[in-house]
């Protein structure tokens, strides 16, 4: 039983990070989404000091079109300002993808557009003046409540 976190052309390395992070914790699954906006190499985690990146179960996908294809028929949850319901109001099963787009544009409005039906978001103010949230934070939010659902498996 795991949820999938999947950043789609991540592209600040502290975001990604983070998000990293909170997957080894969980035992979620990372999956990103070429092109990113840093470099994974070792040597770049290790100058880095990102000492729990060997606990990261990481995927890499050289597209978003890439991906759909390997995990097409699998449960997806796209995260977007834009979605039609909220977060808590979907029930997420086990191995769902939930996927983030790039923090400058987020996910793709005709990748969006074609999977309507599939978008959740997470309330916030109508003040314009907030763009949203970090990524980081949305992803955090957005996974422990799948876990919570699921009963936080294998975790204590």
């Amino acid at each position: 039983m795991t949820i999938h976190i999947v950043l789609v052309e991540p592209e600040i390395p502290p975001n990604t990070g983070n998000i990293a992070r909170s997957c080894a914790a969980t035992g979620a699954k990372l999956h990103l989404i070429e092109p990113l906006g840093f470099s994974i190499d070792d040597k770049t985690v290790k100058r880095a000091g990102l000492d729990y990146w060997p606990f990261v179960s990481l995927e890499v996908h050289k597209s978003l079109n890439e991906f759909m294809d390997k995990y097409q028929d699998a449960p997806m949850y796209l995260a977007t300002t834009k979605g039609e319901r909220r977060y808590t109001d979907v029930k997420y099963e086990s191995d769902a993808m939930i996927l983030f787009g790039k923090e400058t544009a987020g996910l793709p409005r005709s990748f969006i557009e074609e999977h309507k039906e599939k978008t959740i978001r997470i309330p916030m103010s109508k003040d314009t003046r907030l763009r949203s949230l970090n990524l980081s934070n949305s992803a955090n939010i957005v996974l422990f409540e799948a876990l919570r659902q699921l009963g936080f498996p294998d975790l204590k």
